[in-house]
């Protein structure tokens, strides 16, 4: 079966799943879906391709994001109906301050592709950590880079209030080591990518996950939006799990490496590199305890705490198991 039966296969599935409630959703005639350049993911082939398009019924627009608080911001005003890759950090951040998103699966685990990086001119390493004291960093506030800065620093034993922070987003704050008006710079993506250029992080990804600093991302939407359409949100995560599916396999990685290069804003050998550091969790994973079923709330208990504690948000939920909706990714499945 190539690749592009393998997606009709989705849009037929979708079909199944859509029925009366998609009805509804017809009224709708298009949705916007937020996304990020230079983050290359097996969805971005079927985005190309019009497969979402066409499983969903509707038109889909989609418009990139340099930060996932902005695609809050944007689900928050109606501009956008559902956010894909949008980190648990600004997610938490969000519904901690009231807001009624929901998560509707893992879109991607990425322990290696969100750092932090120190100028090279400073040759700082883990060994003299603590010589950050009183240096200038960018950091994208209330984001998962921010989350983990907080969790680094709090692990070499650097006091914030030593630090001067700046809020820059990834592209930005590239810029700014890039031209040393900073001593270090926190992203993802391709902005890291650049920072690395510049210096080097404290500590890899595996070094941080043994500490308990999990680094992923989720597709989330309004409340109300999953509520009035469940079978177009479903439709919706079918059509990434087949891409996702694909992608795994490896079936689909040369057909789709270009197509999604080229929507990515990258070329061939970073989308690559890039790629190889993402984990894409099949769907009976994300339902799994591991996941969505008994870990991730707990895990956004322990961001959210973390964010209390350095003053960056007022209060935390008391728990964040109402804000996983496992309704649409179950119904995947269960066909």
């Amino acid at each position: 079966m190539n690749l592009r039966t393998l997606l009709q296969g989705a849009v037929a599935g979708a079909a199944v799943l859509t029925g009366a409630s998609m009805a509804n959703a017809q009224a709708l005639e298009e949705i916007t879906i937020a996304y990020f350049l230079e983050w290359p993911m097996p969805f971005q082939y079927a985005k190309v391709n019009g497969t979402y398009d066409e499983a969903l019924g509707v038109r889909v627009n989609w418009v990139s994001f340099d930060a996932g608080t902005a695609m809050s911001a944007a689900m928050a005003s109606g501009d956008v109906h559902m956010s894909v890759s949008q980190g648990v950090p600004p997610f938490v951040v969000a519904t901690s301050a009231g807001q009624d998103l929901q998560i509707v699966d893992v879109a991607v685990s990425y322990a290696d592709n969100d750092n932090c990086v120190v100028a090279s001119g400073l040759e700082i390493d883990q060994d003299t950590a603590g010589d950050l004291a009183g240096k200038k960093v960018a950091v994208p506030l209330g984001t998962a880079a921010h989350y983990g800065f907080l969790r680094q620093m709090d692990h070499f034993g650097i006091d914030l209030a030593s630090l001067e922070i700046v809020d820059m987003a990834p592209p930005d704050g590239a810029a700014a080591i890039a031209n040393g008006q900073v001593d270090m710079a926190c992203g993802w993506g391709g902005s890291l990518r650049r920072m690395k250029e510049f210096g080097n992080v404290l500590l890899t990804g595996a070094e941080k996950e043994a500490l308990g600093i999990l680094v992923f991302d989720v597709t989330s939407a309004p409340a109300s939006f999953v509520a009035e359409n469940p079978d177009l949100v479903a439709a919706f995560l079918r059509v990434t799990a087949e891409a996702n599916a694909a992608w795994n396999d490896g079936s689909g990685v040369e057909e789709m490496l270009p197509v999604i290069a080229m929507d990515a804003g990258m070329d061939i050998d970073a989308t690559r590199d890039t790629l190889a550091t993402f984990v894409f969790p099949s769907v009976e994973d994300q339902l799994s305890d591991a996941w969505l079923g008994a870990n991730a709330p707990s895990f956004m208990k322990g961001v959210a705490d973390v964010f209390v504690e350095s003053g960056s948000i007022p209060s935390s939920l008391d728990s964040y198991a109402d804000t996983i909706n496992l309704g649409p990714l179950m119904s995947l499945s269960e066909m």
